[in-house]
């Protein structure tokens, strides 16, 4: 499947699991799409793949696929098992957004790095920046406002709400990367 392709695949397989039982997480995953777009000046040959991803990256919300609890790795099976993803995708999709903090809270992060290896430290902050820079309603935000919204609906004490703010460094780290890259790409000369 060439990455456009890929791209056309995604978006209504997306839909499909989201779009009517999770209507505001599709459109989050839109929006994170809309980001990834944003970022093919610094990704290159990996637009497509990036976006695509940014589109599925929540589908282990959908309720037809919880099995775990946690999604990044429900998502990332059903992509694997049933939708016989391209592997990069579904690496991206199981450690998106610091993932392995949010496993080792749930206990889970043996078994999500015994199942799925990491992509390109570059591509998983690209996704991280795509996911921390939109709201649940699709729209662009900032990691610090995103960190404190997912913070303030789980709750502060909340598995959720302790790790979001464990990965929040992380987080901003991660976004930093990809500004420096994409300042870079503007200084240089066309």
């Amino acid at each position: 499947m060439s990455t456009t392709q890929l791209t056309e695949w995604a978006y209504p397989l997306a839909e499909s699991l989201l779009a009517e039982p999770l209507p505001r997480r599709w459109k989050h995953c839109l929006g994170v799409a809309e980001r990834a777009r944003s970022l093919a000046p610094v990704l290159g040959t990996d637009a497509d793949l990036m976006e695509a991803t940014a589109v599925l990256h929540d589908i282990g919300y959908s309720p037809d696929l919880v099995k775990t609890g946690f999604h990044p790795l429900d998502g990332a099976r059903y992509l694997r098992e049933t939708a016989h993803a391209d592997e990069r995708v579904v690496s991206l999709v199981a450690h998106h957004s610091c993932a392995w903090m949010e496993a080792e809270a749930r206990g889970l992060r043996e078994e999500l790095e015994a199942e799925f290896a990491r992509e390109r430290a570059h591509l998983a902050d690209a996704l991280c920046y795509c996911d921390m820079n939109t709201t649940p309603d699709g729209i662009a935000t900032n990691p610090v406002d995103r960190v404190n919204e997912i913070a303030g609906r789980y709750g502060a004490d909340s598995l959720i709400g302790r790790f979001i703010r464990r990965a929040e460094p992380e987080i901003l780290s991660s976004t930093a990367r990809v500004l420096e890259r994409l300042a870079a790409a503007e200084r240089q000369p066309t």
